[in-house]
């Protein structure tokens, strides 16, 4: 890889970078997640959480990977412009800034994942080899968490709205994810939309493997993988059709 140096130097600057004067450092990686879990348990735990088994881990599966993508997307919007200084005076590809915080967010989510196993044991839940397959939606949900940050990134440059709105969209899309409540009871219309929303499918596909101990169908590995796909061919034209022209607007 000839940019191989300087994509290891973004990872480890944006590593060090997040947890700078901290006390906890990596600590608030696992320790996040688990104070949102806290807080939607209490919040939602009396309204649905008695009609679902194994609450707290049905809400923890929608909550890690809620987190991941907005962190990921988040981090993703602003790189170009945070970059600015490099890329205006070094050739360099501009996505490699995207894609060291890409790394840096899939670090994290690792980290927090060992403690959503502890919180599955603790749960009472059952690991069988079925969990290997989690894999699968985590290889998936970083390439759509990629490519959605490639599109909103270039968007950003242009558009500086692009912050206020993608804040807005991400608090509709968690309300619109099943994290805290069940589809089981919607209508055929209604779980139709849901088969949209990558995020929900992702969260699914988790919540089948752990708490159902199934392997999901072909078709949601296809739309899985189909989501990532779109999402990446998305942002790979953005970026090769506006590449010249982020530099006038840094």
């Amino acid at each position: 890889m000839k940019h191989k140096f300087l994509f290891e130097e973004l990872v480890k600057r944006d590593f060090k970078k997040k947890y700078k004067r901290t006390v906890l450092g990596m600590g608030w990686s696992m320790l996040m997640p688990l104070l949102t879990l806290l807080v939607m348990k209490i919040v939602f735990e009396q309204f649905f959480g008695r009609t679902v088994k194994n609450y707290t881990t049905y809400l923890f599966c929608g909550n890690i990977i809620f987190c991941w993508f907005s962190e990921a997307t988040n981090g993703a919007m602003k790189s170009l412009m945070a970059n600015a200084a490099i890329f205006t005076k070094v050739n360099v590809p501009k996505y490699l800034f995207l894609l060291s915080g890409s790394v840096q967010t899939l670090i994290n989510f690792v980290l927090t994942l060992c403690v959503f196993f502890i919180f599955c044991a603790l749960d009472h839940v059952d690991f069988t080899w079925r969990f290997f397959f989690l894999a699968y939606p985590i290889f998936t949900l970083l390439l759509f968490n990629i490519g959605v940050g490639l599109v909103i990134s270039a968007l950003f440059v242009f558009f500086r709205d692009m912050g206020y709105l993608w804040g807005i969209f991400l608090q509709l899309l968690m309300y619109g994810s099943a994290i805290f409540y069940t589809t089981d009871k919607m209508s055929a219309n209604a779980k139709m939309v849901f088969a949209f929303n990558p995020i929900y499918r992702h969260i699914e596909y988790f919540r089948q493997i752990v708490l159902s101990a199934q392997v999901p169908s072909i078709s949601t590995h296809i739309a899985l993988a189909s989501f990532a796909l779109a999402a990446l061919c998305a942002g790979a034209f953005m970026y090769k059709h506006y590449n010249t022209k982020f530099l006038y607007y840094v």
